[in-house]
């Protein structure tokens, strides 16, 4: 089936090379592996792809216990045990006991939808080898049943990564990769834009000074993201805060720095810019 083309949505600004990325792998049936900094709209991405195309959306959230055969079926023997001793059900019937998990239940959709395996790096080394067969494939096969699970339609498949641990090389062979730059100053108007159309020019100008100003600040641990600085705006906008004190005082900083070496060192450069001593940041 072909798809239409990826331009994103409207409440998602994607970057000209991100729709050329995301289009490649649809065109080519291959997963795609998104990385960039927290924030920069990775899992949103998948969220745009499937309201932009009108295609059902299965999110398989990674944790680090997760398992690469949880993704594909569930095996529910202490239920089945429990049925056996208490129960009224028909216990040779192991289909009953048979759970899909998101992979499985992607493959079994007979339209198309939009898989996301969201930040594949917090499970162990071997969960991204475990997946490549049945990625490759689209079928995965049950020995308890005697069950096939074949993709009628194969899923667009969206993969991120925050980047803690190196993918293995063979994993990466198969994707195809992005890495989201964080967005300049004129994307990032547009992106405030599409979430507060009615924002006042000179607030939306003075803010993205403010925070890009402070995402400049040398040995930050973490920099405000994109999704932090729509919480800001939306904050300056609730308090009622002129323009002319955001930069001067960014007001509300806890909305954008969330780390007490970070909160210290955003007083200082404060403190520097007003030509103040620094004070006591209490922690």
């Amino acid at each position: 089936m072909e798809f239409s083309k990826f331009k994103g949505s409207k409440d998602y600004i994607a970057a000209k090379d991100l729709q050329n990325s995301v289009n490649v792998a649809m065109a080519l049936g291959r997963p795609l592996l998104i990385k960039g900094e927290p924030g920069t709209g990775k899992t949103m991405l998948a969220k745009s792809i499937a309201e932009s195309l009108g295609l059902k959306i299965i999110i398989w959230n990674i944790k680090s216990t997760t398992k690469a055969q949880e993704g594909l079926y569930v095996y529910d023997t202490v239920q089945r045990l429990y049925d056996s001793q208490f129960g009224e059900c028909d216990v040779s019937d192991i289909s009953r006991y048979i759970k899909l998990g998101k992979l499985g239940e992607a493959f079994s959709c007979d339209e198309p939808v939009v898989l996301l395996i969201d930040e594949i790096d917090k499970a162990d080394l071997e969960f991204p080898n475990d997946l490549l067969w049945e990625l490759d494939i689209m079928n995965f096969y049950i020995p308890e049943t005697g069950q096939t699970i074949t993709a009628s339609r194969r899923p667009i498949v969206i993969i991120t990564s925050n980047a803690e641990k190196e993918l293995p090389d063979a994993f990466l062979r198969r994707c195809i990769f992005h890495y989201i730059d964080f967005p300049d100053k004129d994307m990032m108007a547009e992106i405030i834009k599409v979430h507060y159309p009615d924002l006042e020019e000179i607030l939306m100008r003075q803010a993205m000074e403010a925070f890009y100003a402070l995402r400049g600040v040398s040995g930050l641990l973490k920099k405000p993201s994109t999704s932090e600085l729509l919480d800001w705006v939306r904050a300056l906008t609730l308090g009622g805060i002129r323009p002319d004190v955001i930069a001067r005082e960014l007001p509300f900083l806890g909305v954008l720095v969330k780390k007490n070496e970070d909160f210290s060192k955003a007083q200082r450069y404060l403190d520097e810019k007003a030509g103040r001593r620094p004070k006591a940041v209490p922690y």
